[in-house]
């Protein structure tokens, strides 16, 4: 009598939902939402008073197609990364990086993701957009990701010019050109991103050197950081003063940026003078803080002048 043949136990399925959540785990939500909140305050301020209903639909059309192209480079981001977020813990849950996606998967759908905010872009909102947000794709996706970001440790720095863009993009999709008001609101994201990421990469500074990422930290040591970092926080005070100086905004926004400046500019004094990881990741979390009340300060203040 022959033994039966043990069956082979089957391969759990992955359900449709679950592939889903993959997919927008490669967009980085939270990342685009503050680009898209960044973009709209560029949008709103482009706009005098209230704006019109036709305002309103290219703003959320604009919107749409900036969060594709954003989720797209954040997606290609991840595919370049997969090997670096394996090794840190911050980013090791990535579907990518744990191997629950193909490298042509996320390859197809950045590109599908470029490919529809873009289109979305031109026909809908304006040329001068769909170029500025491809080239802010490029800048980020390429440019940072692939050759700053390993090579050097002033890679936040020069990449951040891509990180900034936002604003410019929500004022160009309202206004078809770029001024002097989204060129202040580009600076003040430029000069913020330094001091918020070399924060994060204090008490992250094991899991760089690990990965081999050439981080402020890993190459020039904790307290020339936490140097760079209060210097940086002073630089940003003075820009965070300029849309008041400027007249793009009043004296609301001038009373919030003074205050969220001078308790950005007091965490990295503080951290400055007795460093702590705990105190790192505070002023981590505050510089998220200082950037979206610094910007919701500028929206209500742009109704109230």
């Amino acid at each position: 009598m022959s033994r039966p043949v043990p069956s082979t136990p089957a391969r759990p399925s992955v359900s449709t939902a679950s592939v889903v959540r993959q997919f927008y785990a490669l967009t980085k939500p939270r990342v685009v939402q503050l680009i898209v909140f960044c973009a709209l305050i560029g949008m709103v301020l482009a706009v005098p008073g209230v704006p019109s209903l036709a305002d309103v639909q290219r703003g959320l059309l604009a919107c749409a197609g900036i969060w594709l192209v954003a989720g797209a480079a954040a997606a290609f981001n991840c595919l370049v990364e997969k090997g670096i977020d394996a090794k840190m813990k911050r980013t090791a849950w990535r579907p990518t990086a744990r191997g629950e996606l193909s490298d042509r998967q996320a390859l197809v759908f950045s590109a599908l993701l470029c490919a529809a905010g873009s289109v979305l872009l031109w026909f809908t909102v304006n040329p001068l957009t769909m170029w500025l947000t491809f080239a802010t794709f490029v800048g980020y996706a390429v440019v940072y990701t692939v050759i700053l970001k390993p090579l050097t440790p002033q890679n936040i720095v020069i990449g951040g010019a891509s990180g900034a863009m936002p604003p410019v993009l929500g004022w160009a999709a309202m206004t078809g050109d770029v001024g002097p008001e989204a060129l202040i609101l580009f600076l003040i994201i430029f000069l913020w991103t330094p001091p918020h990421f070399w924060a994060l990469a204090l008490y992250r500074v094991e899991d760089y050197r690990k990965a081999g990422l050439p981080m402020l930290p890993v190459t020039h040591g904790n307290e020339f950081t936490r140097l760079q970092v209060l210097l940086y926080t002073f630089i940003l005070f003075a820009a965070c003063l300029m849309p008041f100086i400027y007249g793009m905004s009043g004296w609301l926004y001038l009373a919030v940026a003074v205050a969220v400046s001078i308790g950005f500019s007091g965490y990295a004094f503080a951290l400055w003078r007795h460093y702590s990881d705990a105190l790192a990741r505070k002023t981590f979390r505050f510089s998220l803080i200082h950037l979206s009340v610094l910007f919701a300060a500028l929206l209500v203040d742009h109704y109230l002048l």
